[in-house]
């Protein structure tokens, strides 16, 4: 059975939370403060899910993120952000900082239940490039089942949605890929305000990548694909 740690500092929408997740059969650990739910990971190990509010009192639902994604042993441990903010600059935030969906409140808890199912699949055994274990395009090698990427054979530490990216670019060596495409097989959301996330995550990528993230081209206009330097 799944574990979903839920850090959430409304006690109100923390038990209903609670409620419904394990009626839909999840097992759900509770936490009201940033500090609380990175303890528990301390004590008891990564859960199958982080539901992670941004706005809490001490340590933040972003320092939290932060924290997870520094330390090898959370660096893929699935992350949905709860917020009141709606705006673009928020989401895009979020996901820079290695979220893998990013829900507003108030949420319909049906829709929330599909979108973690969803974000289960896409880091278990669906995940969205599960062609080949492991591939190489110049310098770089990427293990899918590891979730681990080298170049020159030395580790390059990504987040679970930079390594989904590149995961993806490399399954489609060759072939533009829209920013609708990447929103749609990446993130699973289609939004059109969000194509500016995949531009930031392409950017952190090349950065990350050094001199091979020439790879990475931008198509103009189009997209992006990924191919060997000439």
């Amino acid at each position: 059975m799944v574990t979903i740690l839920i850090v959430e500092d409304e006690p109100d929408l923390l038990s209903t939370l609670e409620y419904n997740l394990q009626r839909a059969g999840f097992h759900t650990q509770a936490c009201l403060t940033g500090e609380e739910g990175l303890n528990w990971i301390a004590d008891h190990g990564p859960p199958g899910l982080v539901l992670l509010d941004i706005m809490l009192p001490g340590i933040s639902g972003i320092e939290v993120c932060y924290r997870l994604r520094a330390q090898e042993q959370t660096r893929a441990t699935p992350v949905i952000f709860l917020s009141a903010r709606a705006e673009e600059i928020d989401r895009v935030i979020g996901f820079e900082l290695g979220a893998d969906d990013y829900v507003v409140k108030p949420f319909n808890i049906r829709e929330l239940i599909l979108r973690i199912r969803a974000v289960l699949r896409r880091n278990g055994e669906e995940t969205v490039t599960s062609i080949k274990t492991e591939e190489s395009i110049g310098p770089l090698r990427l293990n899918r089942k590891r979730h681990q990427v080298w170049l020159n054979e030395v580790e390059v530490v990504l987040t679970p949605v930079e390594f989904r990216l590149l995961s993806l670019l490399l399954a489609r060596k060759g072939v533009v890929q829209s920013r609708e495409v990447l929103l749609t097989d990446v993130w699973h959301v289609n939004s059109l305000i969000q194509l500016r996330t995949v531009d930031a995550h392409i950017k952190r990528l090349r950065e990350k990548l050094g001199a091979a993230g020439d790879m990475l081209e931008t198509i103009r206009g189009v997209g992006y694909r990924i191919q060997a330097a000439c």
